[in-house]
């Protein structure tokens, strides 16, 4: 997500929060980025969850240029990652907060203004009076195929980096190793087993099968 928002015109849409700061910070345009991203009419598709990730680093960012902060690639990211993220320590997120007042940002004032996803449907809702059509079958599945998909995929990376740690420190002795993560679901009437890209491929375990087969 790109910082294509900011301008030095305020574009006020509301009285609420994200409206608030849009002032605040001097963003423009916000709000059709948000219903563009929102919609899909945009090249990408994001939920509110990542809007409001979208909205708050553009937030931090506006605060970091503000106390003339110099600001590398992917480092609004980064800092970001580090207040917010459940994974990062809370020694690590003091220190980190500790550096930027040390900077100049005012630190407390600018997570006052990070906003939730809630906010942010609200505003899309509500203020923008934007709706999202209803997904189909066939977009609901990919949706849930690609959910899964990256849980599988962080629950590899997560084993693999705990292995390699264990090994690190001499608690485990491995060779080469590769971790594949597959999940199965079973259904308890007609007892098959599938995995969940089996099961969403087919779109029915065996029962719906028996079932149309008496019919």
């Amino acid at each position: 997500m790109t910082d294509q928002n900011r301008s030095t015109e305020p574009n006020a849409s509301c009285g609420c929060k994200i409206g608030r700061i849009s002032t605040q910070y001097e963003f423009s345009g916000l709000d059709t980025a948000l219903i563009e991203y929102w919609t899909g009419e945009a090249d990408d598709q994001y939920s509110t969850r990542e809007l409001a990730t979208y909205v708050n680093r553009q937030v931090l960012e506006a605060a970091l240029e503000a106390a003339d902060v110099p600001v590398k690639d992917g480092e609004v990211e980064n800092t970001y990652r580090l207040l917010t993220d459940d994974d990062v320590s809370s020694g690590t997120r003091v220190q980190t907060r500790n550096e930027l007042q040390r900077d100049g940002v005012p630190i407390e004032q600018v997570e006052s203004n990070f906003v939730s996803h809630q906010t942010v449907y609200n505003h899309l809702t509500d203020c923008l009076e934007t709706s999202l059509e209803e997904p189909s079958d066939e977009e609901r599945l990919d949706r849930g195929a690609e959910k899964l998909g990256a849980l599988q995929n962080r629950t590899a990376a997560v084993t693999t980096s705990t292995v390699e740690q264990l090994e690190r420190n001499d608690i485990l002795t491995i060779g080469d190793f590769n971790v594949v993560v597959s999940v199965t679901v079973t259904c308890e009437d007609c007892l098959q087993e599938y995995t969940v890209r089996e099961l969403l491929e087919q779109g029915s375990c065996q029962c719906h099968e028996s079932h149309s087969d008496h019919h």
